[in-house]
């Protein structure tokens, strides 16, 4: 009797077996992207109430039905109303605030420390490479083409120094304001990074190829070629899309269409 009735089972625990593997394998949005949703409508309506941002009264209707479509048309109507925070940007900005109580704001938030510390870093450079006779009006004025050795080194050193203080001036600033918004996500890092070394690369680039050259050899002092650096650094963005516009006049020029077929 005992082997007649667990063979009799047998089939219907392997027909909800299959069921099971059935219901998981029939397409559409998982449970698992349902509570994403409502974590994150969650997550920016605490957001919005704590900083007094107007939210649109239409959420709360679609929030109570819990459809899929009235979830996303929640999410989509908060996004506008929290912009330029994101959920990515909320969550990481609140997971700062619960992990790091008691703690000062540059161990809080070390990308802030790392900006004020390459600052500094740049700032002892500009003084320190300031401060040498090597770097006055006619060495500047010589540019890279006729100078060398260590006036050389210590000119373009300067001049990258002021570079790195117009971008990190322009990247402080951008974190103040993210803060300020809740828009900071942890890839700023990677990002500010390369803006840093783009910021350098771009003040030599105005101070050292793209100089404003006048007529009079005698007018292209150290206050013009700082100035240029400052800018670059500061610019770098649109340097890069001065010089990226540049290149594609030229491709436009030599590069002809495909016939249309």
């Amino acid at each position: 009797m005992t082997a007649t009735s667990s063979n009799s089972k047998s089939p219907t625990s392997s027909t909800t077996t299959k069921k099971s593997v059935l219901k998981k394998l029939t397409p559409g949005i998982s449970e698992d992207v349902i509570l994403e949703l409502s974590r994150e409508i969650n997550s920016m309506l605490s957001f919005a109430v704590y900083n007094g941002i107007t939210v649109n009264t239409e959420v709360n209707s679609l929030i109570q039905n819990s459809n899929v479509d009235d979830l996303i048309n929640a999410h989509n109507l908060l996004c506008k109303n929290v912009a330029p925070a994101t959920p990515k940007s909320i969550r990481f900005t609140k997971k700062l605030n619960q992990e790091s109580d008691g703690k000062s704001i540059f161990n809080k938030l070390p990308l802030l420390r790392n900006l004020i510390l390459l600052a500094l870093f740049f700032l002892i450079a500009y003084i320190a490479t300031g401060m040498t006779t090597e770097v006055n009006n006619d060495s500047l004025d010589k540019g890279m083409m006729n100078n060398s050795g260590v006036p050389l080194l210590l000119n373009v050193v300067y001049l990258g120094s002021v570079a790195g203080l117009g971008v990190l001036f322009y990247l402080l600033k951008d974190v103040s304001t993210s803060l300020k918004n809740g828009s900071l996500i942890p890839e700023n890092a990677i990002s500010y990074l390369s803006q840093i070394i783009l910021g350098i690369i771009a003040g030599l680039i105005m101070s050292e190829i793209i100089a404003f050259y006048t007529s009079d050899p005698q007018k292209i002092n150290l206050f013009n070629k700082s100035v240029l650096a400052l800018i670059g650094g500061f610019s770098s963005d649109a340097i890069f899309s001065i010089l990226q516009g540049i290149i594609n006049r030229i491709k436009n020029i030599f590069l002809t269409p495909n016939p249309s077929n």
